[in-house]
């Protein structure tokens, strides 16, 4: 990867899986792919990546920094995930979410990526994060309320010139009831970089506090995993026979050929 990127995983819906998204991503990129991670709470009214992390009263914190009672490097937390975390504040403090950008600068020479999680609503935290990010991915579901939601999303970033470079297919079922690749692609006008089946070991993750991407291996590990390469320009082609034949026979899907598009936009 040639320089330092600053990500932005939004949605504009909860209970799709955002905050666990961002922290298996940052557990992939940091173990397989030997990359130094951030991973920042930027959703400021209801943070909790922090409780996802198992992380529940931190002494500094993210509305410190934007209130300018603390330097952000205090407010760093090393994991024992592999990545770095800052949180945010459970109590609510009022910040001014425009401060993001700036207050990250001095920390981007020292992280591979900065993955921000955003807040899931239609207001100046979504636009605080689309503003400090690089780049964007939308985390969604096969469903008509929740496509609905990201046509929002979507438009709102192209009104602030911030690239979405892909849709994150969350929580997938594989039934016929569900919007398929396809009609959701076409409808975004975006691309699905990952799909990923819903699966109870993520739950079993989030109850022990641990990214699902270090918890188990599944097919979600392996779509995280992909994805997580495709982020810093590298193809994952797996460590498994099985899946070494399985490059070889069989037909790529969508997301893999959609994830190679942005592997090559990285080089």
């Amino acid at each position: 990867m040639a320089k330092p990127k600053t990500i932005g995983i939004i949605s504009i819906k909860g209970g799709v899986g955002k905050t666990s998204a961002v922290g298996a991503l940052g557990a992939a990129l940091a173990n397989h792919f030997d990359k130094r991670v951030l991973l920042v709470d930027a959703n400021f009214s209801a943070p909790n990546l922090g409780l996802h992390m198992g992380l529940v009263n931190p002494e500094v914190t993210l509305h410190d920094v934007l209130n300018n009672k603390k330097d952000i490097k205090e407010a760093v937390y090393e994991t024992e995930h592999g990545f770095h975390m800052i949180p945010g504040a459970l109590i609510g403090k009022q910040v001014n979410p425009f401060k993001l950008k700036d207050k990250l600068k001095p920390l981007r020479k020292h992280y591979d990526i900065i993955l921000i999680d955003s807040s899931p609503t239609l207001n100046e935290e979504i636009l605080a994060t689309m503003i400090a990010s690089d780049e964007l991915f939308v985390v969604t579901t096969p469903d008509h309320v929740t496509l609905g939601t990201t046509l929002r999303a979507v438009k709102l970033a192209k009104q602030k010139k911030t690239p979405i470079n892909g849709l994150i297919l969350n929580k997938v079922h594989g039934r016929e009831f569900e919007l398929s690749l396809e009609d959701i692609e076409d409808a975004a006008e975006c691309g699905v970089v990952a799909v990923l089946p819903h699966e109870l070991g993520i739950l079993e993750a989030l109850s022990q506090n641990m990214p699902s991407t270090l918890h188990k291996k599944s097919n979600s590990t392996k779509e995280y995993v992909k994805f997580a390469g495709a982020l810093v320009g590298e193809e994952y082609k797996g460590n498994t026979i099985g899946e070494r034949l399985s490059r070889l026979f069989k037909r790529p899907k969508k997301q893999d050929i959609n994830r190679l598009v942005l592997i090559q936009d990285r080089k």
